[in-house]
């Protein structure tokens, strides 16, 4: 897509910090990170949502970015890693380019994700459960 600022940088139109390429998947330095070393893995193919990205690039994206992950780990200088992956505008998709961030975690870094604890009310698990079965299996 021309004006898709990830598909710019796979065609080398625009630069970047590259950590790891091959035929399916790009992963880069965010430029705009929450810890150093915040890294985008996005495959090369331009697909808005994950859900239409092929399962091959599925697949690729999460192993390389836990590979990622895990060789931040292996620095010594990070504790841990956060996988996240925005679906849709709605749940904090900015780039209209399936991503997965790949977060590495200092237990000092002081960046907290600011989840809240709903409850669900009587019936509610079965009423979720039973709709989300429906269309699982047609799915």
């Amino acid at each position: 897509m021309s004006d898709c600022i990830f598909c710019k940088i796979i065609a080398g139109d625009i630069p970047a910090h590259k950590v790891y390429e091959d035929d399916l998947v790009l992963a880069f330095l965010d430029i705009a990170p929450i810890t150093k070393g915040h890294t985008l893995v996005i495959p090369k193919i331009h697909q808005e949502s994950i859900s239409a990205v092929p399962s091959e690039y599925q697949h690729r994206i999460l192993e390389i970015s836990s590979k990622i992950g895990k060789a931040f780990v292996r620095t010594q200088e990070y504790d841990g890693f956060n996988l996240h992956l925005n679906n849709g505008q709605c749940a904090g998709q900015v780039v209209p380019h399936a991503h997965m961030h790949v977060v590495p975690r200092i237990g000092t870094d002081g960046f907290h994700w600011n989840w809240r604890n709903l409850e669900y009310k009587e019936n509610e698990i079965e009423e979720l459960l039973s709709k989300f079965n429906e269309k699982f299996s047609a799915s």
